[in-house]
This record gives C-alpha cells, structure tokens and sequence, in this order.
C-alpha cells in the first residue's frame, strides 16, 4: 500500500462512513499486525508530520504503551545534528566473542525476550579465513578459542542502502546523520528490505513482542527502540535514542575489551577518525557497492 491510498482511505472515508464503518473496511489493510491502531495506520509519514504533530504521535504511544505493559515511558525524537556523520569501527584483534555485545542490544532496545533476538550477530570463523558462510553464530564453547576469531555483524548503515531503494511505501530512509531508520507505523512488513541486505540486519517481528513489565527500557525514541509492533520490520539504528544525545551505542558501553570504536567521522578529533586513517580498514563484500560506515580492522 502506498502512501497515497492511505491518504484516500483516510479522506474518503472520513467523509462517507462512521467511524466503526470506516474501521471495518480497513481491516483487511491491518491484517498484518493486531496492536498497531487505526490511530496510527491512520498517521501521516514521519516526513511529513510537523512538530506539534509528533508531538501528539509520541504522547499516544506513550499512552498506548502504559496501556499495555502498565510501564510509563518516555518517546522522543532526537533529530540528526547538523554536520555530523557517524561511523562505526570494530577491531578483529581483540575481540573474544564473548556476545556481550548481542546482549546489550537485546536489553537496549526492548526486543522479546522469548525470541532473544538482537541487532547483533557474532560470527566464529577459523583464523586465517574470512569465510562468512562457514562462520557459525552458535558456538557454544568457552571463548575466545584460540583456532577462531570473532567478527560481530550488525546493520552497517550504508550510504547505498539496497534495504531503502526496495521499500515499496518508503517506511526506511537515510538520514542527514548516515543512520538508516525504519517507521514502524509505516511499514508493511513486505520484508523487501531483509531479501535486500547483503548483511542480514534486518529483523522480522513474527510475533509480538514480549517484554517483562520491569525490563521494558523507559528511554525510547520514534524512530529507534520503542516497542515495535507485530509484523514489522526493525533494524540496528546505532541506538540513536543515545548517540544523538552524546552517549555511546548500548553494544559499545558492553564489549569487555573495548574492540568497538563509534564517533563523528566529521570530527577529526574523534576517535573513529583516528582509526580511519591510521589502521587498515575493510568493509564487508564491498564488491556489491553498499558503501557502509560500519568499519573493520586488525591491528598490525
């Protein structure tokens, strides 16, 4: 459904049926998620809503969720600073596979916790090979295993995201900041967006999502870790809810040996700008030319 129908629906049916009518001949269209409101089906995109507006957008999914987990919350949305182009970077050497990583992410942005899903994929491949295929996620041994290294795989937030080109209703976007974000109200759950990522960072809710009352993270934002709807897609957003207010990706505060390098690639001061031009870098499968900002390196 493109964004136009629902616009149609909308002033159509506002002016030819009830609203219990106008429900009810919608249904077929939200078949895809129960817990997504006509409210929201109804919103407008994120672009095109103004500030009083997403300010009313986030007072009733504030309300909505205290509605339905008892859990008062609070849902911002941060908007990217101007000039500023996040990067990520993550040192191979030092990392021990531990998945501390994987589980901040889980925690940090309220993902169900039947599924214990993650952003967050850490690889195990036998040293000296960069064999993707053969890595395996489900290692169960004791790390770091001294035949293996580690390589964590996320969204890499691309500058030629295929994920975004294939979305048929424009429910993810690239914005000013390098950080590829997801509108969970808008999306349709057609999953275009995971057959297109060459890195698998997308992230089907299959069920809804199931968060204990006194787990669920208060800190929350629009476009990043609010409780995501049933039947959508999410992804990685470099946990904007806290780099855009100056704290540090969940997964980077987590990692024990502090293999994991985000910053301002704009800022040459920063740090990821120091190992951007002073380590070799690589990217994975550059040959499809995503143009990630999400970096690897060895030290020497």
């Amino acid at each position: 459904m493109d964004d136009l129908t629902r616009r149609s629906a909308l002033k159509v049916g506002g002016a030819t049926l009830g609203t219990a009518a106008f429900a009810r001949a919608l249904a077929p269209l939200t078949e895809w998620t129960d817990d997504l409101t006509m409210e929201g089906f109804l919103q407008k995109h994120y672009k095109e809503l103004d500030r009083d507006e997403m300010e009313q957008v986030l007072r009733r999914l504030e309300d909505e969720t205290f509605a339905e987990h008892g859990v008062n919350v609070t849902i911002s949305d941060p908007r990217p600073t101007e000039g500023v182009s996040f990067g990520y970077a993550l040192n191979l050497s030092i990392c021990i596979g531990c998945r501390k990583c994987a589980e901040a992410c889980h925690v940090e942005n309220n993902h169900d916790r039947a599924t214990n899903n993650s952003y967050i994929r850490v690889l195990e491949m036998k040293k000296g090979s960069l064999d993707m295929e053969n890595g395996s996620v489900e290692f169960t041994h004791a790390v770091p295993d001294a035949d293996h290294f580690y390589m964590p795989v996320q969204c890499h937030q691309c500058d030629n995201a295929p994920c975004v080109k294939v979305c048929p209703v424009e429910a993810t976007w690239k914005e000013a900041d390098g950080i590829v974000v997801v509108d969970y109200n808008w999306c349709i759950g057609c999953r275009y967006c995971e057959a297109a990522c060459p890195y698998h960072a997308r992230r089907f809710n299959w069920e809804k999502p199931e968060i204990p009352a006194e787990e669920i993270n208060p800190d929350q934002a629009y476009l990043s870790n609010r409780i995501r709807p049933q039947g959508v897609m999410e992804k990685c957003t470099f946990c904007l809810h806290r780099t855009r207010n100056g704290r540090l990706p969940a997964c980077l505060e987590a990692c024990p040996t502090g293999a994991r390098v985000f910053g301002d690639m704009n800022d040459p001061n920063s740090e990821i700008r120091w190992v951007l031009e002073n380590k070799r870098v690589f990217v994975l499968k550059e040959d499809v030319g995503t143009r990630p900002r999400f970096f690897y390196f060895f030290d020497e």
